[in-house]
């Protein structure tokens, strides 16, 4: 392997950084963040404590790293599927990838990182809707991201802590028409 090699093409740093993301995983599901020490993270992931600062200066971006990627997945799933102005389809993908990472984003969002996951998907939402446009509405496109961001979470958050969840198609449903379809159109009428 080149010495110049980016971290993202090294074998070792690909390992090292999916033990990071797993202990901080493991240990969000039985304490908060700030609970948590660095000390902690390197030990369940079986690195050298100097090692996680190469990757990570803090266990914040940690959580932050692993919170983006997971967004990230999230609005590359869903957006094709908005442009196409299909919000029930949307919100069954978004749901979707939730279900089938349903561990990751239980422990994200009930086990101490709920605050990183609102401000990065918040921070993500905000710059689609910035590039979407700012058209006079008597909703401004902020406030609406805003009230959608929130609400979809605490509806995931909800529906990840049932005992018995809903199925897929059922929250989808509740997230399309109580939510985005009310908040969308409500941005859309003019002043």
């Amino acid at each position: 392997m080149q010495e110049d090699s980016p971290d993202y093409l090294d074998p070792r740093a690909l390992r090292t950084r999916e033990a990071l993301h797993a202990a901080m995983l493991q240990l969000l599901e039985a304490k908060s963040l700030d609970q948590i020490s660095v000390r902690e993270i390197v030990a369940v992931a079986g690195i050298g404590y100097n090692t996680f600062f190469r990757h990570h200066p803090s266990k914040e971006s940690l959580l932050e790293a692993i919170a983006a990627e997971q967004i990230s997945a999230l609005f590359h799933l869903s957006m094709p599927v908005l442009d196409a102005k299909d919000l029930r389809s949307a919100s069954i993908t978004l749901l979707g990838y939730v279900e089938d990472h349903w561990s990751i984003w239980k422990i994200l969002l009930t086990g101490g990182a709920a605050g990183f996951i609102r401000e990065e998907f918040l921070r993500q939402a905000q710059a689609v809707a910035n590039v979407r446009g700012k058209a006079k509405r008597l909703m401004p496109p902020d406030l609406g991201t805003t009230l959608i961001v929130s609400s979809v979470l605490e509806l995931i958050t909800w529906w990840l802590k049932q005992d018995n969840p809903l199925p897929v198609d059922h929250i989808a449903e509740i997230l399309d028409s109580a939510i985005v379809s009310p908040i969308i159109e409500a941005g859309k009428r003019r002043k």
